[in-house]
């Protein structure tokens, strides 16, 4: 079973072309490695509504199983992508959250400054991911093994999961 995936990027600097989107590509690189397809990806600002608006024509259009999202969760005022992705939220996944931030405190202490939320909206899933390409390469790695079943889950192919 072949999960779709789209990937959301938000960085003021990156949507001005200012700095080249890196986290991005490291997502993809390492979900078409895993057996993931990448369907979709978008680089935007750091603007909530814009944010909110991306996630939500990806779920509205059942575009992709799973979006994940880098960048813009940490404390600075223009950080607002956990706050974006709440606001598609039909149900809050604390779970997964807690559990990258447990395991990047591992590695970092500056893990517990991370915002970044799970959510579902439809039957997509919404993870936010930290913004630097080490961060996002480790936590994804981490997490890997287990979005297969909590997609197969979502998506009611639960026992297509089950085989992974």
């Amino acid at each position: 079973m072949t999960y779709t995936v789209a990937i959301l990027t938000a960085s003021d600097r990156g949507a001005a072309g200012i700095r080249a989107d890196l986290s991005g590509p490291a997502i993809k690189k390492i979900c078409t490695e895993n057996g993931f397809e990448v369907v979709d990806y978008a680089l935007v600002p750091d603007e909530q509504a814009v944010i909110c608006q991306q996630l939500q024509t990806w779920c509205d259009n059942q575009t992709c199983d799973l979006i994940l999202t880098t960048g813009g969760t940490g404390l600075a005022a223009r950080d607002v992508t956990p706050e974006a992705t709440l606001a598609v939220a039909d149900k809050i996944v604390p779970g997964i959250a807690e559990a990258l931030r447990n395991f990047s405190l591992k590695i970092t202490k500056r893990a517990m400054l991370s915002r970044g939320v799970a959510v579902i909206s439809g039957q997509t899933l919404i993870i936010n991911l930290p913004g630097s390409v080490k961060a996002v390469e480790e936590s994804l790695t981490y997490l890997l093994d287990q979005l297969p079943h909590a997609l197969g889950i979502l998506t009611d192919r639960n026992q297509e999961a089950e085989k992974h």
